[in-house]
């Protein structure tokens, strides 16, 4: 089960946890379980359209996911 890093400014939504636990194959899916479990994160996350937003940096096995050429932040 991937292990996500939270950022400080969002550990309020994961009552304080510094990394959290969730299923999911794509980033999509990630982003998903962890807003079913922590209600507010997919809000800080991604856009109105469900785009990872900008200043949002996520990194998978250390590699930037812009870098991957992904679409919608997904890497499926």
């Amino acid at each position: 089960m991937p292990s996500v890093l939270i950022p400080t400014p969002l550990r309020k939504l994961t009552g304080e946890l510094e990394s959290v636990s969730t299923a999911g194959g794509t980033i999509g899916e990630i982003i998903e379980n962890l807003d079913r479990a922590h209600p507010g994160l997919r809000d800080r996350l991604c856009d109105e359209a469900g785009n990872v937003r900008r200043f949002v940096n996520i990194y998978v096995n250390g590699e930037d996911i812009r870098a991957l050429h992904a679409p919608s932040g997904h890497t499926d």
